[in-house]
């Protein structure tokens, strides 16, 4: 019984020993901590910017004289060629001057002639010859301002373009000024979105001289637009309310897909040169700040404050708190504090970076 009581404590102390070395070495398992460093290269993001797009040339159709609208020519959205009649306002009253001023220039003509074989005669002073001269001239200049008056009765396409809605119909009477439609020039299209102060230094730096800026159009319906923009043109000033500033990229429309009016975001790519990329998992926010552990020479973990520069899929682009050459805490954070010295096992971070989504450059 003796025996047999010794031979039960002997195999729980066996039972014991090797559960407590079980669990110390499941321990030492835990605090072998991944370590890596930050990815220094060239890259670049892509950022989206809300839009609106204009026609190149869109403008308004007035009416140029006051009358009734006798006859509209073309139809709301139809496509119109350069000099084509669109409008026409009760012509009668400005014929009748026409004519009027017409028989009045054929009347001075008739008497400068009479008056010119007079004068080549010596019957009446050069004095007589200058006064009929200037009767002609001044109505042959009523004639021009009457013919002026005559053709602001049609309304016609100063470009090829598309018409917009009508806003008045046929025997409405118009005033001089009265707004009657737009024309809008869809060919090319000007797509206009703002920039920060800080984004535009970037671009600015790393835009090679001469070089415009490409960039993309992701239309409403979320899907991207054919033919890809260039930046052509930087307004002048920041607004001093929201530190931006306006680019304007234009966009060829060779099917007439965009209309002046219209929304969308434009994707431009942001260039970041020698950035420092480390994985977002190894970093962690506390009250709206983003941190990481650094790992001295002396195993020791220190917690460093981080500013982020850009956001990518699983990626961060840090702009300060820490140095190329810096270990970082990849994983188990949760696990150690500030000052806790540890063990770890260090993983070159292209390595650790390989199946994470890093943009080419």
């Amino acid at each position: 019984m003796k025996k047999f009581f010794m031979l039960i404590m002997g195999g729980c102390a066996l039972v014991c020993y090797s559960s407590c070395n079980s669990e110390h070495e499941e321990k030492t398992e835990e605090t072998q901590f991944l370590v890596t460093s930050p990815l220094k290269k060239d890259t670049s993001i892509t950022k989206d910017y809300v839009c609106q797009i204009r026609s190149v040339h869109h403008i308004e159709l007035r009416a140029q004289a006051k009358g009734y609208l006798q006859k509209i020519y073309v139809d709301e959205g139809q496509f119109v060629r350069k000099g084509q009649l669109l409008f026409q306002i009760m012509p009668m009253l400005y014929e009748a001057e026409f004519q009027k001023a017409q028989a009045e220039v054929n009347f001075t003509e008739i008497e400068y002639q009479n008056t010119k074989k007079l004068a080549d005669s010596n019957i009446v002073a050069p004095n007589e010859l200058a006064m009929a001269k200037a009767k002609l001239d001044k109505a042959k200049a009523e004639l021009l301002l009457a013919g002026t008056h005559l053709a602001f009765t049609e309304i016609r396409a100063p470009f090829d373009g598309i018409i917009d809605r009508f806003l008045v119909r046929p025997g409405s009477l118009v005033d001089e000024g009265e707004l009657l439609s737009s024309l809008s020039d869809n060919s090319k299209m000007w797509v206009y979105y703002n920039v920060s102060e800080a984004e535009y230094l970037d671009y600015s730096t790393a835009q090679k001289a001469n070089e415009p800026i490409k960039v993309n159009l992701l239309m409403a319906n979320n899907k991207l637009f054919d033919y890809p923009g260039l930046v052509e043109t930087i307004e002048a000033d920041f607004n001093n309310e929201t530190g931006n500033i306006a680019f304007r990229a234009t966009f060829p429309n060779p099917k007439g897909l965009l209309r002046h009016g219209e929304t969308g975001n434009i994707k431009m790519t942001e260039p970041f040169k020698d950035a420092l990329i480390i994985p977002q998992k190894a970093t962690f926010e506390m009250l709206d700040r983003k941190y990481v552990y650094v790992v001295d020479k002396d195993n020791i973990v220190h917690l460093k404050q981080i500013k982020i520069g850009a956001e990518m899929p699983d990626l961060y682009i840090i702009n300060e708190g820490i140095e190329a050459d810096d270990k970082i805490l990849l994983e188990g954070l949760r696990k150690v504090k500030d000052n806790d010295k540890v063990t770890f096992r260090y993983e070159d971070p292209a390595a650790v970076m390989a199946h994470l989504k890093l943009p080419t450059e």
